[in-house]
């Protein structure tokens, strides 16, 4: 056996055994304050863990409630075209996405079925609006605890258990429309689809895809992920693999012409009253310059002034050169050799609040969007979470009140609900400046650093 260096003694029997028996004797003689302050640490974290599943649960039977209790119908559109449309589906008449042209891709009218289901066991009690409104508000339950599960789980870390409080908190302070629109469906989607990107992207991106087909959002996060440079190329693939996959069961059920038809549905669209664009306008209604008027087409209220329609046609042009120029600086980003954690959540944040800025429908459910980006962030990078979190609270604190509680107001031009959609567009413009300042600023890597 060859003699071990010098500098390695080999440790004698006696010198093992000293060593073992002060190791015995430190776990049979520890002072009982250690192991009594480790406890209550474990056993405190188990509380507040508990608490806070508690308050999700919570916070959901109350923002239902609201939508029961509250004006302006903040569940209208479950009952009013949710319903009919997965009732069409289900007795053999119109399919929309498949044979209609559709204004939601197609995966949309799967959660719509589902709501039949659940709705089931209320019909002979509520009667087919109520129940349906019910079968709604327990998917949308169901889905959010799923996706709750993934990102909280037995809270063991503190950025996840901030992360549950910020979703607990965005879903109240944002009110019934986070639980009433098809927006809530995506929710639990992107945010599982965002954190697994960082383990799993495969599986990240094809949750994301998914959620793209119900609502098209969730590719905001994919393209944030192909652009950051980490797993760019098995990101790309398996989101277009997905899409491929879903497109071909689409054609053999019958959808040629309706593809996407979610797509060309839009293009009509005039300037919709929430739109960050419409603001100036809203001040021109109230001085009676333009005029606020319902569209029966698309259900939905427009503003009719001179020059309206050309901003609404600019929007979306306008919308996809806002949306690369951020893409192009974070892919030069990447290049550099930024730490993918401090620069995804901010990417994703920035093309997402662009996608709501520069958008001619503005629909207050769009605030939902903003929960999966302030949520990575806090997971990734907690310690610059907390403006773009605190901005986020406070647009969904400010489009609560404007709707459904102001809305009448607003759908007059009177002036505190004009004031309070003007505050909450420019905190999304603020929003939209810090996040693309956090990609711009993103920091490179030490171990790149060092090496060059």
């Amino acid at each position: 056996m060859p003699t071990p260096p010098a500098w390695h003694p080999v440790p004698s029997t006696a010198h093992q055994g000293i060593r073992s028996s002060r190791w015995m004797w430190q776990r049979l003689f520890r002072w009982p304050s250690q192991n009594f302050s480790r406890e209550n640490g474990a056993r405190r974290m188990r509380a507040s863990v508990r608490v806070l599943w508690a308050a999700f649960l919570a916070a959901h039977l109350l923002v239902a409630w609201w939508g029961w209790v509250l004006p302006s119908q903040p569940m209208g559109d479950v009952v009013l075209v949710y319903q009919p449309w997965s009732a069409a589906a289900l007795n053999g008449g119109a399919v929309v996405g498949i044979t209609t042209t559709w204004v939601y891709p197609q995966l949309a009218l799967v959660p719509m079925l589902l709501a039949q289901l659940f709705a089931v066991p209320f019909t002979s009690v509520m009667g087919g609006d109520g129940a349906y409104l019910i079968g709604w508000a327990i998917l949308v339950t169901v889905c959010d605890l799923f996706g709750f599960a993934a990102l909280v789980g037995r809270g063991r870390t503190r950025r996840r258990r901030t992360a549950g409080w910020m979703w607990t908190a965005a879903l109240v302070l944002l009110g019934p429309i986070a639980m009433y629109r098809i927006d809530a469906i995506t929710v639990p989607l992107a945010i599982v689809g965002g954190l697994w990107l960082a383990q799993r992207p495969r599986v990240g991106a094809a949750l994301l895809t998914i959620g793209a087909w119900i609502k098209i959002w969730p590719a905001a996060i994919v393209l944030a992920a192909i652009a950051d440079g980490r797993r760019a190329w098995s990101t790309a693939v398996t989101a277009a693999s997905v899409t491929a996959v879903i497109m071909l069961v689409l054609v053999l059920l019958g959808a040629d012409r309706a593809l996407f038809g979610f797509l060309t549905e839009q293009t009509g669209r005039g300037l919709q009253i929430e739109a960050v664009a419409a603001t100036p306008f809203l001040w021109l209604a109230m001085v009676g310059i333009a005029s606020i008027d319902y569209s029966f087409d698309i259900l939905t209220y427009q503003i009719t002034a001179p020059g309206a329609e050309v901003v609404a046609a600019l929007l979306t042009p306008l919308m996809g050169v806002v949306v690369l120029g951020i893409l192009v600086v974070a892919v030069l980003r990447a290049r550099h050799g930024v730490l993918w954690q401090r620069m995804l959540p901010a990417l994703a944040m920035a093309v997402v609040v662009a996608l709501i800025v520069t958008n001619k429908v503005g629909s207050p459910q769009f605030q939902t969007w903003l929960f999966a980006p302030a949520i990575l962030w806090i997971v990734f990078d907690r310690p610059r979470a907390q403006l773009p979190s605190a901005l986020v609270l406070l647009l969904c604190a400010l489009t609560f009140t404007i709707y459904p509680l102001t809305y009448d107001g607003l759908l007059q031009a009177e002036a505190f609900p004009v004031l309070l959609i003007t505050a909450r567009n420019a905190v999304l413009v603020i929003l939209l400046f810090h996040a693309v300042r956090s990609v711009v600023h993103a920091p490179v890597s030490p171990h790149l650093t060092r090496t060059r």
